[in-house]
């Protein structure tokens, strides 16, 4: 039964080895001239403002997790719509109350403000 998966362990075990080969390669082939403009760190284009410590309003991690939620919803529901034919009611009610779940989640994150993008409302 083991014996199938020697394949994978080969092709990952290489890949491993590619991997550190290329990195140690682009170490010691590549060139090194480091300047100020390349030291500095990179904000999408913008000059960094402030510290790399401060603080993130709630409200961030809030709305990364509602899109992480909604995002794990399109993946369930999108099979589902493709072959809904195919099911029965009980498929249907099942697929309904999951979206009223998820619907009612983000009317509660709706009413708590979470989605308020007010520049006061951010301020730590």
């Amino acid at each position: 039964m083991l014996e199938n998966y020697f394949p994978i362990l080969i092709v990952g075990i290489v890949a491993l080895i590619l991997a550190a080969a290329f990195l140690i390669l682009s170490k010691i082939l590549g060139p090194f001239r480091p300047n100020k403009n390349k030291l500095d760190p990179y904000e999408s284009g913008m000059d960094p403002v402030g510290e790399a410590k401060d603080r993130y309003s709630i409200s961030f991690y809030l709305v990364a997790m509602e899109f992480i939620v909604f995002d794990l919803e399109v993946i369930f529901i999108y099979p589902w719509a493709v072959r809904y034919l195919e099911f029965g009611v009980g498929t249907f009610m099942a697929m309904m109350l999951f979206i009223v779940i998820l619907f009612v989640g983000l009317l509660y994150t709706l009413k708590k403000g979470t989605l308020d993008w007010d520049l006061n409302h951010f301020k730590a």
